[in-house]
């Protein structure tokens, strides 16, 4: 039997509460709020890491982390004021999610699409606001906005029934965005995609969550058999597009004037970002002391393992940087009450979607590193490595897809994304 070791997780220089960035004071989105928030995150990072195991053999959250999540007031960082939320920049939200990623990845990715739920739901119609939190505003919302819902038009809204797969965290919620397509009323036209948003009792969950990546997640399939949808309830892409949602009634600030298809794409991607961090804090870890049984080499000193520890702290670095950079230019565009450029939106949009692609490249490298030892379950490389590997497979991280399109509209074509 191989013993168990407890690896801690370095500092790397970070100042608790801080942001891991180079950035100037001016453009810092952190108030007193913002860095007690980011600290409660550095704080839990351990604990978390002591619970990655747990969370993947049962594959879903374990419930004690949603109610630290909670208690600790992380999904309300983008939530509307109106029903108790904070209304941060949505910078911090990326770092908090980033943080909690180095420790699970599970854990990061599923606050991160469940957090970012309560900001979409601040673009829906009062009365769907006013549904979901008028009673307690810390209830959570899970989503699948695969196109899966079979839609036909009744009185006051639709009736909805289909079964969508990857619903991540849905153990934990008490209502669901869900995806479908409206029917033409004439028969013809465009397709209408919305997001519909269903209470709990009305779907039943399929427990399929047997993966080999981010296990800990619990996406697993929804079903709906039947159900009637007030129209109310529903969320139009062409809104969060155009930014002419009807939340933006009640919820006038900046912040929800973002695109959907801008901070929607950063939560699948950004837990990419801190399980990459948390892999290499767990790499310094253990190199700085291996000495190889092969030839008693040590690791530390191995010219491949230095290559591969700086380039990775330094693409870390740069795509912390880029997301930043990006949403500043689009807040402070924003706050001039001003659109934001169609050809930016894409540029963000394909940056944001090779991040996965970015982060597997290097763990590939810190994992190899690594050596036999590697292989062992009581170094959780291995772990980061599979939960990278499986982010790149979700839609919204398909790098090529994407790259396509902003590589055509640059050569003159037109765009063909519409999710920007």
């Amino acid at each position: 039997m191989r013993s168990s070791r407890r690896l801690d997780f370095p500092e790397a220089g970070r100042s608790v509460g801080e942001p891991s960035l180079r950035q100037g004071a001016a453009d810092s989105p952190y108030n007193d709020l913002a860095r007690s928030l980011l600290s409660r995150a550095r704080e839990m990072v351990p604990t978390l890491a002591d619970r990655a195991a747990r969370a993947e053999a049962q594959r879903s959250i374990p419930a004690e982390t949603i109610a630290d999540f909670k208690q600790a007031g992380f999904f309300r960082v983008i939530q509307p004021r109106r029903y108790g939320g904070y209304e941060l920049d949505p910078r911090v939200f990326f770092d908090i999610q980033m943080t909690l990623a180095e420790g699970c990845m599970s854990s990061g990715w599923v606050y991160g699409v469940v957090a970012v739920h309560n900001w979409q739901l601040g673009l829906f119609d009062a009365r769907a606001q006013e549904d979901v939190w008028g009673k307690d505003n810390s209830v959570l919302i899970a989503s699948s906005y695969m196109p899966r819902g079979q839609v036909e038009r009744a009185d006051g809204g639709f009736k909805f029934r289909g079964r969508w797969g990857f619903s991540s965290g849905v153990d934990h919620a008490d209502w669901l965005f869900l995806g479908g397509i409206v029917p033409a009323a004439n028969g013809a036209g465009p397709p209408d995609y919305r997001t519909f948003l269903v209470p709990r009792r009305d779907i039943t969950i399929n427990d399929n969550w047997q993966t080999w990546g981010l296990r800990g997640t619990g996406s697993k399939e929804v079903v709906i058999e039947d159900a009637f949808v007030p129209e109310y309830r529903t969320h139009r892409a062409i809104d969060g597009f155009t930014g002419t949602s009807p939340g933006l009634a009640v919820n006038p600030a900046p912040l929800y004037r973002l695109p959907f298809g801008q901070i929607f794409v950063r939560a699948v991607s950004c837990a990419s970002i801190g399980a990459l961090q948390g892999a290499l804090d767990v790499f310094r870890k253990y190199a700085a002391t291996r000495v190889s049984t092969n030839d008693l080499s040590r690791t530390a000193e191995d010219p491949s393992a230095q290559l591969c520890v700086a380039e990775t702290a330094v693409a870390i670095d740069d795509m912390k940087l880029e997301l930043h950079r990006n949403f500043a230019a689009m807040m402070e565009t924003l706050g001039r009450g001003e659109p934001l450029d169609v050809n930016d939106r894409i540029h963000y949009r394909y940056q944001s979607a090779a991040v996965a692609d970015r982060c597997a490249l290097y763990i590939d490298r810190l994992f190899h590193a690594c050596g036999g030892q590697g292989i062992y379950t009581d170094l959780p490389i291995g772990r980061f490595m599979a939960d990278i590997h499986s982010a790149r497979l979700h839609y919204a991280n398909n790098a090529d897809k994407f790259a396509r399109n902003y590589g055509g509209v640059l050569l003159g074509l037109g765009n063909s994304d519409f999710f920007i």
